[in-house]
């Protein structure tokens, strides 16, 4: 037998792979056509131009699916990662990369997909565990100095949690603990993470007033290590506030579930474990406005009082004076023989001494409140704007006014001024 004999000889000419692959289309086309499949679904991407893309699988294989028009088509409400679906399709190839794949006409929920369910039936078991109750839920610092983050060290959650803190709170210290967040068994990684921190001392890390466990957005499978049982009870057993930010907004994870706070991106978890620098600025600012307002005030009333009482002494003073000489003149024509002069310089001396005494009162009791004002415009200085200006912090504002907190508020052209310690400069955005 010629093993060989199946093979064409040298001059049959060889197809090329574009007429391959439609052949490979035709047959399939012609040879399966229409036909319901079921399976669960996964990795789906709904792109811009209305056109959703993701893979059917069982426990042996999967396809590529493509739902073109995806909102125009029945049963498209139903497509959702992790769920098990019944889809009516077209089964074709694609000829740009020869992959074998179905064009869905409509689709049917048929269950949900085993993820969805373990996710499901561990939510139960450690709601009844009682560690989603919100009494075990932990309160966070108001200043966190040390803030760790666990988190994949590639992602760009990382780069936007690091880009608002910075922005945020310059004075707040991240610490990564870099882990792999995607992928079966690195669940585990992020579970010890969890538990080194809560012990630094131990493994040389610093002491964190919080933490951060989470990463950027992705599929059902993408997000899974956080649906782990191994990572609900390490974040339920940490000492340190957690903070769960996995995926987006519409994203939810048993992390999310057992964690002191959910937030619903990476950024927003950033947002939350620290305050606004130029809130606490302009607080600060608005303190010093109204201690000066009410310093201003408090002075005025005790200068109003010492004007009223000297005025009172003054007037008390002359009228004392005018009486002892109209007693003294009263005295001379009734006794001539007497020296008043005598008795009215005693009396001129002691309301001497008592003046004397009360222009040192006085004197005192000025001097003490202006003491007082210059240590409060001390502690003004030293809390208000200024202090910021001279280590090194500036305001950059718009031709309007505006004050600039992010490279996204300006464009080609944009007038900007900023304001330093010394003075303004202006410039342009390029």
């Amino acid at each position: 037998m010629d093993l060989f004999s199946d093979i064409p000889k040298k001059q049959t000419k060889a197809l090329s792979v574009t007429e391959l692959v439609r052949k490979m289309k035709r047959a399939v086309e012609s040879g399966v056509g229409k036909l319901w499949i079921e399976g669960e679904v996964s990795n789906l991407k709904k792109q811009a131009s209305g056109h959703w893309y993701f893979s059917l699988k069982d426990e042996g294989s999967q396809i590529q699916c493509a739902m073109f028009s995806a909102r125009n088509r029945e049963g498209s409400e139903t497509l959702e990662d992790g769920t098990k679906a019944r889809i009516f399709a077209d089964a074709t190839v694609y000829e740009a990369r020869g992959q074998l794949q179905v064009i869905v006409q409509k689709a049917e929920r048929s269950g949900q997909g085993d993820l969805q369910a373990r996710f499901e039936a561990l939510k139960r078991k450690l709601h009844a565990e009682g560690l989603f109750d919100s009494e075990r839920k932990k309160s966070f610092p108001s200043f966190p100095r040390t803030i760790g983050i666990v988190t994949s060290p590639t992602g760009a959650a990382l780069q936007d949690i690091l880009n608002i803190l910075n922005r945020r709170a310059p004075w707040a210290q991240p610490v990564l603990f870099p882990v792999r967040v995607q992928g079966k068994g690195n669940e585990r990684e992020i579970a010890n993470a969890i538990d080194k921190l809560n012990a630094p001392e131990k493994y040389g890390y610093p002491r964190c007033d919080l933490l951060i466990v989470g990463r950027g957005g992705g599929s059902l499978e993408d997000l899974w290590c956080f649906n782990e049982e191994i990572v609900a009870r390490s974040i339920a057993a940490s000492r340190i506030p957690i903070i769960s930010a996995v995926g987006h907004e519409i994203d939810f994870t048993i992390a999310d579930f057992v964690a002191d706070l959910r937030a619903p991106t990476p950024s927003a978890a950033a947002e939350l474990a620290v305050p606004d620098v130029a809130e606490l600025r302009s607080t600060l600012e608005n303190a010093g406005k109204r201690i000066a307002r009410s310093l201003t005030n408090s002075l005025r009333e005790p200068t109003q009082r010492l004007d009223l009482a000297r005025s009172a002494l003054h007037d008390g003073t002359e009228s004392g004076i005018r009486s002892n000489e109209q007693l003294c003149r009263e005295l001379s024509l009734r006794h001539k023989a007497l020296h008043p002069r005598k008795i009215l310089e005693r009396r001129l001396e002691k309301t001497t001494a008592l003046n004397r005494i009360l222009h040192q009162l006085v004197n005192r009791q000025l001097s003490d409140h202006s003491r007082r004002l210059e240590r409060l415009e001390t502690m003004i200085r030293t809390l208000g704007p200024d202090s910021a200006f001279k280590r090194g912090f500036s305001i950059t504002m718009n031709e309007k006014g505006k004050i600039i907190r992010s490279a996204r508020e300006t464009q080609p052209g944009t007038l900007l001024k900023t304001k330093l310690i010394d003075g303004e400069v202006s410039s342009t955005v390029r």
